[in-house]
């Protein structure tokens, strides 16, 4: 079963796509963190951890801006 429920990330971060990349990521940074800080022991899997950062609301999505892109015409030949 999966900790914490699908609700309660869904709660944090609308869309599961995005739950998948958020945690995956978050999951890579505890690992790097870990594997550089020697103080730091992982009791539990980088996954699990980074989902229980979700579900608690202690990750934010910030969307990036949107690239204002102008179009580029083609010379005619």
């Amino acid at each position: 079963m999966l900790q914490p429920s699908m609700n309660k990330l869904l709660a944090q971060i609308p869309n599961r796509y995005l739950i998948v990349n958020v945690a995956a990521q978050r999951a890579r940074e505890i690992q790097q963190e870990a594997e550089n800080n020697e103080d730091i022991i992982l009791t539990d899997k980088p996954v699990t951890l980074a989902l229980r950062e979700i579900a608690q609301g202690k990750l934010r999505i910030i969307p990036k801006p949107a690239e204002d892109e102008e179009e580029e015409e083609m010379p005619a030949l």
